[in-house]
């Protein structure tokens, strides 16, 4: 993966994420002003903003965390080896995508201590299996196996426990391939219609999807697809 290199105008500022950039995968990590008003994920290919909700919006710093890794405008994919319990799974169910080991466990086991989880998961959680299925596991705090989080739609693909960092790359690499500018307009158009009308839900698609047509990727795709037809585009990411 790519190193991380310094933008001009911007630091790297660890004590400003709340530990975020501990969890961001390479060749991403977090970088702040000086100001410490704004916060940005960069890698030696672009830089972009993270909405991050402060503590004093209504959201924990963990929380904060979590919301400004979901608003990366890129696929993003949780490689998940062994246990995922607690604000483990609440950081990978902020992903795009989870990928795990055959030998991963999974669980919110917070009700075992007499609290309940507090970075997102009584949110993300009901989002990604439903709600009668996210109760029961959040009020048993049982954790399950990698089979039965793939049955339940809590991760996407299950391999072998050796072959994860592997086929996770992998799996980055294919998306990172294609037109990941118009990847990040969808999943802004996704996120906006969670909980929404359909009115508003479809109004942020259609501003995404005019966005997405000024892009020099749309440019690319359409014009292989008329010579060569669909599938043979060679994207930029631009």
């Amino acid at each position: 993966m790519a190193e991380l290199r310094p933008f001009r105008g911007l630091r790297y500022d660890q004590a400003a994420v709340g530990g975020l950039g501990r969890v961001l995968a390479p060749p991403y990590d977090v970088i702040s002003p000086e100001a410490r008003d704004e916060l940005y994920a960069a890698s030696p290919y672009n830089v972009v903003r993270l909405e991050y909700a402060r503590p004093e919006e209504g959201r924990s710093p963990y929380q904060a965390a979590a919301a400004a890794l979901e608003a990366i405008p890129r696929p993003v994919i949780a490689a998940i080896r062994g246990y995922a319990l607690g604000g483990g799974l609440e950081i990978a169910m902020a992903c795009d995508l989870r990928i795990a080991g055959d030998d991963a466990r999974l669980g919110q086991p917070e009700i075992l201590l007499g609290i309940i989880p507090g970075g997102g998961g009584t949110q993300r959680l009901p989002r990604l299996v439903g709600t009668a299925r996210a109760k029961e596991l959040i009020w048993s705090g049982r954790q399950v196996g990698a089979d039965e989080a793939l049955a339940m739609g809590l991760v996407d693909r299950v391999v072998p426990a050796a072959d994860v960092d592997q086929a996770a790359r992998g799996w980055a690499g294919e998306l990172a391939a294609g037109a990941v500018v118009a990847m990040g307009l969808a999943k802004r158009a996704v996120h906006a219609g969670l909980g929404a009308p359909l009115g508003d839900g479809l109004k942020a698609e259609t501003e995404a999807f005019a966005e997405a047509f000024s892009t020099e990727d749309a440019s690319a795709g359409i014009a292989s697809f008329l010579e060569h037809g669909p599938g043979k585009a060679t994207f930029s990411g631009r």
